[in-house]
């Protein structure tokens, strides 16, 4: 299974910036052309040393208010400039060896795009009524004289049918153009498990054309990855399923939430699920609270970041969680996708890159196997291993020392974290709410 998807994205680790929102973009468009999304050029270098190796921009074509709501999808954002203007951000991000991938939101589109303006004014008569799901039958709630389909109730995301030709020549002929204009090396599909399969494989055709290097990952919550993440389909989709518990069990103080989660998708057993998908693992996104929101114990956020980079999968940082900035959901979008002027730097900072710099080191750590070894409430020890090379990752979320015993298979070991030397004989010393990655001799 992990051969469906290129090497240099199991090997990634995602840097994800929602640019609307750390550009302080104005929430409506309000049609002015200003190059915010150029303050980017200022974050290049930082994400450089972060040890990311490839960033996402979440949407940033032309909409009504936050993105998701297209208007044009062979422009940029007016609010964030011109197409020149990102242009200039992609080829900064690209000569610091950088790649990048763009949101693809192909599933629905705003009120304000120009096919959908067309049926509103020639109803009908329109050539692009049967782009959407229409009946003149009924109304809509903003009294358009029709009815049509909305994406789960969102009446302001109208739904494109994906079935229609035109649709697809349009949207992959988007795609095209952002590949010769911006030279991007993959694509974050929106609302994944929404789109339909037959779409989804006509779009993965289109991808392996465009290079087998080219890179789909779905955004999906629930239900079965493997319907959506298929050598036919996305490369990738998000693991939500192990979201929560990546927070939860530390609040709870509950390994045993993460580390069951982690055995059903990965581990060592016949029935386990996802062995071998690389399936993208995050604290945080610009949909949830931050992780520093969500931790009760702000200590927690070493372990916590520990263990994202340990466990099966890519990894993903959202801009400004790095340094443990807060952001609640009650607080509404904008709390959790806010105007950053400039990068900041402090121990977690400094911490990230270093895991960063042991994944990239690591085969098993990007693509090893998963086995775990020690299992208490405020343990985790599980062993990744591939090509050769045996890393134990070793977290523990209590707030004392803990000595844990177990046959590790070795009598010594390297952190590739710290780059110390470890000794298992008497047991393995665990410092509190740490996390270490040890490569065994």
């Amino acid at each position: 299974m992990s051969h469906i998807c290129p090497r240099w994205f199991e090997e990634a680790v995602l840097y994800q910036i929602y640019p609307l929102g750390l550009c302080g973009a104005p929430q409506e468009n309000d049609g002015v052309t200003v190059p915010r999304i150029r303050q980017i050029l200022k974050w290049v270098d930082h994400i450089k040393a972060l040890g990311a190796t490839t960033v996402l921009f979440n949407p940033l074509f032309e909409s009504d208010r936050h993105g998701y709501d297209t208007r044009d999808y062979t422009k940029v954002d007016c609010r964030l400039g011109t197409n020149e203007d990102f242009k200039a951000v992609c080829d900064a991000l690209h000569e610091a060896g950088l790649r990048v991938m763009l949101d693809g939101v192909f599933n629905h589109v705003g009120r304000g795009f120009w096919a959908f303006r067309d049926v509103q004014e020639k109803r009908w008569d329109s050539p692009y009524k049967d782009w959407f799901h229409i009946s003149f039958d009924g109304n809509s709630n903003y009294n358009d004289g029709f009815w049509y389909e909305g994406w789960e109730g969102h009446y302001e995301l109208v739904k494109l049918n994906l079935r229609n030709e035109a649709v697809i020549t349009h949207q992959f002929d988007a795609i095209r153009r952002w590949v010769d204009e911006f030279g991007i090396d993959g694509l974050r599909l929106d609302v994944a498990y929404c789109l339909d399969e037959d779409y989804l494989r006509r779009l993965r055709q289109f991808a392996n054309s465009i290079s087998p290097d080219f890179v789909l990952m779905g955004e999906t919550l629930h239900g079965d990855y493997n319907r959506w993440c298929a050598g036919d389909k996305c490369h990738s989709v998000t693991n939500y399923e192990c979201y929560k518990g990546l927070w939860s069990s530390f609040n709870s103080m509950n390994l045993f939430e993460i580390g069951h989660s982690l055995t059903r998708q990965f581990g060592p057993e016949q029935w386990t699920i996802y062995k071998g998908l690389p399936l993208l693992s995050f604290l945080d996104n610009h949909d949830v609270e931050r992780i520093a929101s969500r931790l009760t114990n702000p200590k927690h956020l070493v372990p916590a970041w520990g263990l994202l980079f340990g466990m099966p999968g890519v990894p993903a940082i959202y801009y400004g969680s790095e340094w443990g900035i807060p952001g609640k959901k009650s607080d509404g979008d904008q709390a959790l996708r806010p105007a950053i002027e400039e990068p900041e730097e402090n121990e977690l900072t400094k911490f990230i890159a270093r895991l960063s710099a042991a994944r990239r080191q690591s085969p098993a750590l990007c693509h090893g196997s998963f086995r775990i070894v020690v299992m208490t409430n405020r343990q985790l020890i599980f062993e990744r291993e591939a090509e050769g090379e045996r890393v134990l990752v070793a977290i523990n979320a209590d707030d004392q020392p803990y000595t844990a015993h177990f046959d590790a298979r070795a009598g010594r070991a390297t952190d590739l974290i710290t780059g110390g030397l470890h000794d298992f004989g008497g047991g393995s010393e665990m410092p509190p709410c740490s996390a270490a990655f040890w490569r065994t001799e």
